[in-house]
C-alpha cells in the first residue's frame, strides 16, 4: 500500500459519527461518509502504522439498499450526506453505529431503540449560510460549502429541510447582493462585506429572526432590509441583526459591533404548550418537534419528581428547566450565555413558572453558589461535553439519578465512563433523531447510584 494511491475498497463497518471502514491489503482504511455495502474507489491520504485513512474518489457501486436523493444539490451540497438512505435504515445504522461506540468504550449496556424524528423534511429552526463562490473572482453565492471543499459555496435554490421561506430568503438576498455589487468577504485580503446568513424560525409560531454577518466595510443595510420586509413569506419576519465581523475565523459570535436593523432580537417558538423566547445567540434544539418528543421521552425517565430540587445544567433558555419545574419543588439552572439566561427569566414570568432560579456563568463555578443542594440532576452540555472536573463536582453532590442529554454520543461517552469511575452505573439509554439525512443523533441516557 502507497499514499497517495487509488484501490477499490468495500465499506463494512462505521465509526460514529461520519466515518466508515473497510480492508485494503490486509489493513483497516477509514473513510469519511462512506455506507456499509458501498463499494469505492480510494485514494490514501494517510499512511501510518496504526492508522490509514483515504478520501472517497468515486462510488463505483451503490449499496444494495440505497435510493436516489430527493435534492437536487445531493452530491454538490456538503449536508444531508445519507438522503440516498432510506429513512427507517437511516435508523438502523445510527442505532448500530451507536451501540459499536458503546462496545467499543467498553460500555455493556445496549441501546435498545432510536425514536424517529417527526418530520423528516422542513424540521430545521435554523439554518446558517455562507457567502462565497465557486471559482476565484466567480459570482457570488449564497448557500452551502461545497463536499469536501470548505472555501467553495454552492447556492441552494431549494434546501428540503427548511420551510420555504428560507428559500425564498436567500434567493431574493442573492439576487440583491449580485445586483449591487456586493463581494463576498475575502479572509485573506481583508477586502469584501458578505460574509454569513442565519435565519431561525418559530416552527410553531412563524415567528423569523435574520442575522446577516458581514465585514465592517460600508453598505446600504437598509437595502437588505427593505427587501426583506417586502417578501410575500408564510411566516412573519419579526427582527433583522446586523452582525459586524473583521475576523479571520468565519464563525457567527457576538462582536461588540452588532446592532438590530430591524424589529427585535428574538423569536418566539411553542415546546410541550409553553412559549419560549430566544435570543439570536441562544441555543435552543434546531428541531423543534422532534425536541418535543425528546423532552417528553427523557423526562419520562425521572417521574417522581415531587418535593424534589432538580438541577438543569448547560440550560439555554430554560426549556427543560420550565418544564420540570411543573412537577418538581424546585429548580436551579445555570447557563453561560447571559442572553439565554435573560430570555429563560422572561420566558419563566410568560409561562407562570415562579419555582426556577436561573444563574449566569460557568457551571463548574456556579454550582458552589448555590446553597439549596439538589435530588436529580439533568445535564445538556455542548457538543465538547463536560470536564473531568466538571463531572467530578456533580457526582461529589451523590444524587440518586442523573440524566445526561448529548447532542455528541463520543463526548457523552468519556462523560459515562468518568461517572462510572465515581460509583455511578448506567441504568438505560436511548437515541431520539433529531437530524434526519445525517449522521447525527442525540442520546439520553439515565445514571443511577
Amino acid at each position: 500500500m502507497k499514499k497517495k494511491n487509488i484501490y477499490d475498497m468495500t465499506i463494512d463497518s462505521l465509526v460514529y459519527p461520519n466515518s466508515a471502514t473497510g480492508t485494503i491489503e490486509g489493513r483497516r482504511v477509514s473513510v469519511k461518509n462512506g455506507l456499509p455495502g458501498q463499494q469505492l474507489s480510494v485514494q490514501i491520504t494517510k499512511l501510518r502504522r496504526n492508522r490509514v485513512e483515504a478520501r472517497i474518489c468515486q462510488v463505483t457501486d451503490r449499496a444494495p439498499y440505497e435510493v436516489d436523493s430527493f435534492c437536487e444539490h445531493f452530491g454538490e451540497c456538503g449536508g444531508c450526506a445519507r438522503q440516498t438512505v432510506p429513512y427507517e435504515r437511516q435508523l438502523d445504522i445510527k442505532l448500530e453505529s451507536i451501540n459499536a461506540l458503546f462496545a467499543q468504550n467498553d460500555i455493556a449496556l445496549r441501546v435498545a431503540k432510536i425514536i424517529a424524528s417527526p418530520s423528516i423534511y422542513h424540521y430545521r429552526n435554523k439554518m446558517e449560510y455562507s457567502f462565497g463562490d465557486l471559482a476565484k473572482g466567480g459570482q457570488l453565492n449564497l448557500g452551502m460549502h461545497r463536499k469536501g471543499r470548505f472555501y467553495d459555496v454552492v447556492s441552494i435554490p431549494r434546501c428540503h429541510i427548511v420551510d420555504d421561506d428560507y428559500n425564498t430568503i436567500t434567493a431574493a438576498l442573492e439576487r440583491l447582493c449580485r445586483t449591487e455589487g456586493w463581494a463576498k468577504y475575502n479572509r485573506n485580503s481583508g477586502e469584501g462585506v458578505m460574509r454569513n446568513l442565519v435565519i431561525r424560525k418559530g416552527c410553531f409560531t412563524g415567528e423569523i429572526l435574520i442575522g446577516l454577518a458581514t465585514s465592517s466595510a460600508s453598505f446600504d443595510v437598509q437595502k437588505v432590509v427593505d427587501t426583506l420586509l417586502a417578501l410575500q413569506l408564510k411566516g412573519q419576519i419579526v427582527g433583522i441583526y446586523h452582525l459586524i465581523n473583521d475576523d479571520v475565523a468565519d464563525v457567527v459570535k457576538p462582536q461588540p459591533g452588532d446592532h438590530l436593523v430591524y424589529g427585535r432580537d428574538y423569536f418566539y417558538e411553542k415546546i410541550c404548550g409553553m412559549t419560549f423566547k430566544v435570543s439570536f445567540h441562544s441555543f435552543f434544539q434546531t428541531n423543534s418537534r422532534g425536541a418535543e418528543v425528546l423532552y417528553r421521552e427523557a423526562l419520562a425517565l425521572i417521574p417522581d419528581l415531587d418535593d424534589k430540587v432538580v438541577y438543569d445544567l448547560f440550560s439555554g433558555t430554560g426549556t427543560i428547566a420550565q418544564i420540570v419545574a411543573q412537577s418538581a419543588k424546585s429548580v436551579q439552572a445555570i447557563e453561560i450565555v447571559a442572553d439565554a439566561v435573560a430570555a429563560a427569566k422572561q420566558n419563566a414570568r410568560d409561562n407562570g413558572v415562579t419555582n426556577c432560579t436561573f444563574l449566569t456563568g460557568d457551571v463548574f463555578k456556579i454550582l458552589d453558589e448555590v446553597t439549596e443542594k439538589p435530588d436529580v440532576i439533568i445535564v445538556d452540555p455542548p457538543r465538547a461535553g463536560m470536564t473531568p472536573k466538571t463531572v467530578q463536582k456533580i457526582a461529589d453532590y451523590d444524587v440518586a439519578q442523573i440524566l445526561y442529554i448529548s447532542c455528541n454520543p463520543k463526548t457523552m461517552v468519556a462523560n459515562l465512563k468518568d461517572f462510572f469511575a465515581r460509583g455511578y452505573a448506567l441504568k438505560s439509554c436511548f437515541l431520539v433523531d433529531l437530524y434526519p439525512h445525517t449522521p447525527l443523533v442525540e442520546a439520553v441516557a439515565l445514571l443511577t447510584k
